[in-house]
């Protein structure tokens, strides 16, 4: 289950009316582009190993993403709920696989209706500011808040740029996603290295033909 740790909010007559319940950059940490990534590193990360292996990465691989994205520890993930995470990732890289906004949007409206509760806004009993949830409840287990959190996140990038929120790295040696942005020429590969290599390989391939 989700661990959402309180912050302890100070009390008084100007102190209840000013407080702060929250760490000073959680709007950074938490914002709807800091989720799409905590998305797609998490998708890479559970796709580690080879597609059809049983359970995936050790859950201490999935805490390091987490725990990189100012997720509040414990974690106190299990071989289960990465399995689960597993699951989510291999729907959500529909998404990422999308040519279009159109596409995008129809495949995160099928995952909104198949595996989402409804929209609604919670502060974790004080512990956050307020932020809009669609998981079922504030302790949804980790498959559900994954799913839930990462296709809130990536339908407001589509509503936001009507283009699709990301992509599949395009070399053929790369399965990873990531996130699209900026509004120069658009992005192909996941890194600077996978462009580096297949511009090395498309290189060597004139040369040798």
């Amino acid at each position: 289950m989700r661990y959402i740790r309180l912050v302890p909010i100070p009390h008084g007559s100007d102190a209840d009316a000013d407080a702060d319940p929250h760490d000073a950059d959680w709007s950074t940490r938490h914002s709807v582009l800091s989720t799409a990534r905590r998305t797609a590193a998490l998708v890479n990360v559970l796709a580690a190993g080879p597609a059809d292996a049983v359970g995936g990465p050790a859950p201490e691989a999935v805490a390091e993403v987490l725990r990189a994205y100012g997720e509040k520890e414990p974690f106190d993930l299990t071989a289960r709920d990465v399995e689960g995470m597993r699951e989510a990732a291999a729907l959500l890289r529909d998404v990422f696989a999308a040519e279009s906004a159109d596409a995008a949007a129809h495949v995160l409206n099928r995952l909104l209706g198949a595996h989402t509760g409804r929209l609604r806004l919670s502060s974790h009993r004080g512990g956050s500011p307020w932020h809009p949830h669609v998981d079922r409840a504030d302790d949804a287990p980790w498959p559900e808040w994954f799913l839930a959190s990462s296709c809130l996140a990536l339908a407001v990038l589509v509503w936001d740029r009507q283009r699709p929120p990301g992509r599949t790295c395009a070399s053929g040696s790369c399965r990873n996603v990531f996130i699209a942005q900026g509004s120069g020429p658009e992005r192909r590969y996941c890194s600077r290295r996978c462009a580096t290599r297949e511009r090395v390989a498309a290189h060597r391939r004139r040369v040798d033909g």
